[in-house]
């Protein structure tokens, strides 16, 4: 899904934005088999990623990159289109190599961030980090980058600047950002300032980000759009690694290619957009102080998906659920310690009515929540509506 202010374009205006003009400038000069250096996107008179840093121009450098990405498969052996695929940055970093390419995977319908590292005469892909939405590297004005000092970002022309987690505005050369104290496993918030275009006529003071922290593995992309706030909200207090690990809200419903499965690619359950928390209720449990029960939502590229976050008294610790795709009734599984439990959650109406199986302890019990012991082996629970009855099954095993 592209960014708001680009959904208004009209198709002569988006035609514009996405076809490459290969007359022109260094892009005409390259032999065909090279990837462009810079890319072919336009907002009105301004070309939003022309070639930056310092090896742009280096023909040899440009072959080499070329080389490495073609060699590159993503994790289901899928390959690089490199026509339509771009350079946008290649330059000295930190005293090596640095190119960074957005390239399109078309088996995927996805757009890769490519980070590749210079030794000697040759390129490998050290990181690769995957967006469920074709276009969106072109689309976006700030990409990630992964350094040795911290994190950097890469900008757009559209950025006029752009104000790091400390509040501080964040130097750059080419395009590319000194490094950013981002800590690990935190989500901080990056907000950058977008200039006047034809697309954006009176510019942005607030274009929002989070960046869910340096501890966030390949290939999840680590920057999630949160233009009102509420994301850096929702997920005050929470560690963004447990979020995205595989029995985590972000990460524990697999990528489906074809009719497999496939954990080595960024889960369905990704977040792209749109994440915030509600408050569910107090719960109880063995007479002790009670805990806070959370709905997190959030919008991925297979649509809303959503969890529970149990927040306990005092130091104990925060319990998460898996995810839960956008159903008519929802059912998180909730592994708390000693005493696991199952969160059914639904929009009550007069004409909805909740049944679960006999001898249901019912922990919470109210209109549209009830909680109950985790059963020892699956249970189906219903949700009577209007015009259908809605089952849902929990209980060892979860999948």
């Amino acid at each position: 899904m592209a960014p708001a202010r680009w959904r208004g374009l009209t198709a002569t205006g988006l035609s514009t934005l996405l076809i490459a003009v290969t007359a022109c400038g260094p892009v005409a000069e390259r032999q065909a088999r090279d990837l462009r250096v810079g890319y072919d996107s336009m907002d009105g008179a301004l070309t939003v990623w022309p070639p930056r840093g310092s090896l742009a121009e280096d023909t040899t450098a440009t072959a080499a990159v070329t080389e490495a990405v073609r060699d590159w498969r993503s994790p289901v052996d899928d390959r690089v289109h490199v026509p339509s695929s771009g350079i946008l940055f290649s330059g000295e970093v930190d005293g090596r190599p640095l190119a960074l390419v957005a390239a399109s995977v078309p088996g995927e319908a996805a757009s890769w961030l490519l980070q590749l590292t210079g030794d000697g005469d040759r390129y490998t892909v050290s990181h690769a980090t995957e967006y469920t939405d074709p276009g969106y590297l072109v689309y976006s004005d700030v990409l990630p980058v992964q350094s040795a000092d911290g994190r950097r970002y890469l900008t757009s022309e559209r950025v006029r600047r752009l104000v790091g987690p400390n509040g501080r505005i964040v130097s750059d050369r080419d395009g590319l950002t000194s490094p950013v104290e981002v800590p690990r496993c935190r989500a901080v918030t990056v907000t950058a300032t977008l200039r006047s275009t034809e697309s954006l006529p009176r510019g942005r003071a607030t274009d929002r980000l989070l960046d869910l922290g340096t501890g966030i593995t390949a290939p999840r992309y680590p920057l999630v759009r949160d233009e009102s706030g509420s994301g850096r909200r929702a997920l005050t207090g929470l560690d963004t690694c447990l979020l995205a690990n595989e029995d985590g809200p972000f990460g524990s419903i697999d990528r489906r290619v074809g009719d497999r499965d496939v954990p080595q690619s960024v889960p369905a359950s990704w977040p792209m957009a749109k994440l915030a928390v509600r408050t569910l209720g107090e719960l109880s449990l063995d007479g002790g102080e009670p805990a806070e029960l959370e709905q997190l939502t959030w919008e991925s590229a297979e649509g809303t998906m959503s969890a529970v976050v149990y927040r306990p008294a005092g130091d104990g610790a925060v319990v998460l659920s898996p995810a839960d795709r956008t159903n008519p009734l929802q059912v998180y599984e909730l592994p708390v310690p000693d005493q696991p439990l199952v969160v059914l959650s639904w929009r009550a109406t007069k004409d909805t009515a909740l049944s679960v199986p006999p001898n249901t302890i019912r922990l919470v019990d109210r209109p549209g929540l009830v909680v109950a012991p985790l059963p020892e082996r699956r249970e189906t629970f219903s949700l009577a509506a209007a015009e259908k009855t809605h089952y849902r099954s929990a209980g060892s095993p979860r999948r």
